[in-house]
């Protein structure tokens, strides 16, 4: 008997059962002074939420310096700072909130200061590589005009790169196509 070509399936991504992070979102205890939210939702190339994904954010305290990175910089003496959050669901509604504080600029590889910024990895669905993105600040208008890594992206997409204030922090939107699609960063 000869039977009919098995229908290829994505497997995965289990991102609740593989990948736990016992300190989840919270790149910072919740309570800490001058924490804020940072709320968006995951979409993809049909503008509809993705409800199972994962996001990894990896940041500089205020004052630019890093939780554990090797004495780059200095470590962070902030109380609790961990400087990494993870934020991930197998059957969300797309939508994350990562609890953290605002960094602060940090040296390039050329010492050239980096607008304030949230490096952002994104692993969804039918993906098999992650998506490598930042967050930038719309009130950090000086800062991200002189920055070096959004000098290389076009002005008319730095929109998608920069989160906007709202009353407990900032809110940006991760799109994977479309006209308004992410910028995403080949690393």
């Amino acid at each position: 008997m000869i039977f009919g070509t098995t229908p290829s399936q994505t497997v995965g991504p289990y991102f609740a059962i593989g990948l736990p992070f016992d300190a989840g979102p919270f790149v910072v205890p919740e309570g800490t002074p001058g924490a804020i939210h940072i709320t968006g939702t995951i979409y993809d190339g049909a503008g509809v939420p993705i409800p199972d994904f994962l996001l990894e954010t990896w940041q500089a305290d205020p004052g630019g310096r890093f939780a554990d990175l090797h004495g780059y910089g200095g470590a962070s003496e902030m109380p609790g700072f961990r400087g990494f959050a993870r934020y991930g669901l197998e059957d969300g509604d797309g939508t994350f909130d990562i609890v953290t504080v605002k960094p602060g600029p940090v040296p390039g590889l050329d010492g050239q200061l980096q607008a304030p910024h949230i490096d952002v990895s994104v692993f969804a669905r039918g993906m098999l590589n992650r998506c490598v993105t930042r967050i930038y600040f719309a009130d950090e208008t000086e800062a991200n005009a002189a920055d070096p890594g959004l000098a290389r992206v076009p002005a008319d997409r730095w929109r998608t790169l920069l989160a906007q204030p709202t009353s407990d922090g900032y809110t940006i939107d991760f799109r994977f196509q479309g006209p308004d699609e992410t910028v995403f960063f080949d690393v």
